[in-house]
């Protein structure tokens, strides 16, 4: 690797870079690319709005980081302790009078069941649904150093399912975690598709019964390995298209054309990959790009961001646009955690 952690100070980068990926997206979100140009000009120009608010996306990324933090506490990541943490915080964002950015409804419903603490966490995901509300927030599990694959795998999959009980939803947020992690540990991004598809034929049929317990017999699956190797094939399918579009880049087409508009996991992940990889060397011009595409701009340009932190470091972040982001003091305590 080409740096440690530490050196470059990922998890810092990574956190500012999918808020503001997240507040740069937040009033493109719901308009096609005619109408975004319009409202901002120019996409390469595009300005961090002010105040610098975030979404839905932020506050349960952060939401999820604290869950962790408190879990590690009580020693090695384990599922029950997992579980219990974070879905005390995800209860409580949901009720949050700052949860007020037009959160994903799957949420929602999930965090109503979570409340009731006699419902076994598998009773609340929402099993058919594999909405990007299942990974956009995944990055600290990607970030935080002392876990071995098999507890970031697991932990990235019950995360997602806490909310997200589709397959390709927990596939997306463990291949997401993955490729944070990745870049984070200095992977070469050139070689990251190559490396992830390898990951996703590794992991095809292997169900984490550890961490999801039961959770495959509430889906018509007829068995466990059958359950997760649908997530994995749809997240293999996504790389395909990322993989064509990077043999034919096409920087000022909406990215969303080649690999999907993002509302569910699969297709988030796959274009704020691509934004990232369109853009290796310009991480301000990713997020840019993100964040101007006719799908779900702030989910997307979210991810571009934290992809791009990871590799980056904090430094390429306009201090301007770092020092005002909504909740910046939140997320770069955090990152100073991880970073240690």
């Amino acid at each position: 690797m080409t740096m440690t952690l530490l050196a470059k100070r990922a998890a810092t980068g990574s956190l500012l870079g999918l808020a503001i990926g997240d507040a740069l997206g937040f009033p493109t979100e719901f308009d096609d690319v005619p109408a975004i140009l319009a409202k901002t000009g120019p996409w390469r120009a595009m300005e961090l709005p002010k105040p610098a608010f975030v979404t839905d996306d932020t506050q349960m990324t952060l939401a999820l980081g604290h869950g962790l933090r408190s879990a590690m506490d009580r020693g090695p990541l384990a599922p029950e302790t997992l579980e219990r943490a974070v879905r005390k915080e995800f209860v409580a964002w949901s009720r949050s009078p700052e949860n007020n950015r037009a959160p994903g409804r799957t949420c929602l419903v999930a965090c109503d069941y979570l409340a009731v603490e006699r419902n076994p966490w598998q009773f609340a995901s929402q099993i058919d649904s594999k909405g990007c509300g299942a990974n956009m927030r995944v990055a600290p599990l990607g970030l935080i150093g002392p876990l071995s694959d098999e507890q970031r795998a697991g932990a990235a999959q019950l995360q997602a399912g806490l909310t997200h009980g589709h397959p390709t939803a927990l596939a997306a947020s463990d291949l997401t975690a993955h490729a944070i992690r990745l870049l984070a540990q200095g992977v070469e991004p050139l070689s990251l598709v190559g490396r992830l598809r390898s990951y996703a034929y590794e992991n095809r049929s292997r169900y984490h019964t550890r961490w999801l317990g039961d959770l495959w017999t509430y889906s018509q699956d007829p068995s466990a390995e059958h359950f997760i190797s649908r997530g994995w094939d749809e997240c293999l399918d996504a790389l395909d298209r990322v993989q064509g579009a990077l043999r034919d880049p096409s920087p000022e087409t909406d990215p969303c054309l080649a690999t999907g508009e993002g509302w569910i996991a699969e297709e988030a992940f796959a274009t704020g990959l691509l934004c990232f990889l369109l853009f290796l060397g310009e991480p301000v011009t990713a997020v840019r790009r993100a964040a101007c595409t006719s799908g779900d701009s702030d989910s997307i340009a979210c991810l571009t961001g934290a992809f791009a932190g990871a590799h980056h470091g904090p430094g390429v972040w306009p201090s301007e646009w770092a020092d005002r982001i909504e909740y910046q003091s939140d997320l770069v305590s955090l990152g100073a955690l991880w970073d240690a």
